[in-house]
């Protein structure tokens, strides 16, 4: 199952070569059933390869050799996903470690009982219940740190908040920190649920706003517009039409999809307007058409648009086939309507 994410023979004899060995096929094989993406399985499966070059097949694995591997991340972005992969082995290869660790492991029981609830009350997907028992884990090593001597029936919206701030400082990414707090209300839930604590603390969790695309400007800047516009070179008759579409829509605002069905109708030239039909808001309305973008639709209008009968005004060139290139059509007959963006 290694072939299917790696290719190069050497890298699958060293991924093969570690304290893992085979198993790497064994862990491939079962991302590639839950559906983990493509790249994240290569990411986890490459930080297993070095982590299995530590250690030895005939051995099972530490944790001291755990701990000593995730220590030498330089990053704590890489010390967290070497865990991740790590716990994700430990879990569908659990031979091939140590027990010392589950056996000693005091919360283990009641993150097998969470992991549970998960998969038969909640039912997420399998890398989402991955990550929502590795946040408990971490929520609950959080507290014996801090609050070793008190019972988790003892939390109150104080430590929830203290515990908070402390999980999200782990990332710098806003869909990370949402993220980690729908987990930790997940996890505050099952405690109530459970009856282990009797307040419901999920409500104490703040929640962060994470917008799609917020990372983009609102606009671009004039002068950005100004350096596209200066780079079309309007000489091949494919390109004719991108310098007035070009100029058109930053000018006008009007969208791609009303752009592409322009007829010549709808381009008052006397009163320096265009009419946009059929708007989201089901009526027609006229926006101004400024002195540079009129000029580049009359040039383009009048030299370098086919003449045909359609009335669209801009209009792709296809040239069909042909066996000589010694008389070529014109394109004139094989123009149509720009069902697509004109810069096709």
């Amino acid at each position: 199952m290694l072939q299917r994410y790696f290719k190069y023979p050497r890298v699958l004899h060293r991924l093969r070569g570690g304290g893992l060995g085979n198993e790497l096929d064994c862990i491939a094989t079962y991302l590639f059933e839950n559906g983990y993406r493509h790249a994240s399985v290569k990411i986890y499966l490459s930080r297993l390869g070095r982590f299995s070059g530590l250690g030895s097949p005939a051995k099972p694995i530490s944790d001291v050799l755990i701990d000593g591997f995730v220590a030498g991340c330089p990053t704590d972005a890489s010390r967290v996903a070497a865990r991740t992969a790590i716990a994700l082995a430990r879990r569908i290869v659990l031979h091939r470690f140590e027990d010392r660790h589950r056996e000693h492991d005091p919360h283990e029981p009641l993150l097998t009982s969470y992991s549970s609830y998960l998969r038969e009350v909640r039912g997420p997907a399998v890398k989402t219940q991955d990550g929502q028992v590795l946040l408990a884990r971490r929520l609950l090593a959080w507290w014996d740190r801090y609050h070793a001597s008190e019972p988790l029936s003892a939390m109150t919206g104080k430590h929830v908040l203290a515990l908070t701030g402390h999980l999200m400082g782990l990332s710098s990414m806003d869909n990370t920190r949402a993220a980690t707090g729908s987990y930790v209300r997940q996890f505050l839930s099952f405690l109530h649920w459970a009856n282990l604590n009797d307040q419901d603390l999920a409500r104490s969790v703040p929640r962060t706003p994470c917008y799609r695309l917020a990372h983009l400007p609102r606009q671009l800047g004039w002068e950005d517009i100004r350096k596209a516009i200066d780079a079309i070179d309007p000489a091949p008759p494919p390109a004719a039409a991108i310098g007035p579409s070009s100029c058109c829509w930053p000018r006008t605002g009007i969208r791609s999809k009303k752009l592409r069905s322009l007829v010549l109708e709808d381009i008052r030239w006397r009163d320096a307007q265009v009419r946009v039909r059929h708007t989201k808001a089901r009526r027609d309305r006229s926006v101004p058409l400024m002195r540079e973008a009129g000029k580049a639709l009359a040039d383009y209008i009048l030299r370098a648009r086919p003449d045909c009968g359609s009335r669209r005004v801009f209009l792709v060139h296809r040239p069909q086939c042909v066996q000589s290139t010694a008389a070529l059509p014109s394109p004139a007959l094989f123009a149509r309507p720009c069902s697509k963006p004109a810069s096709r």
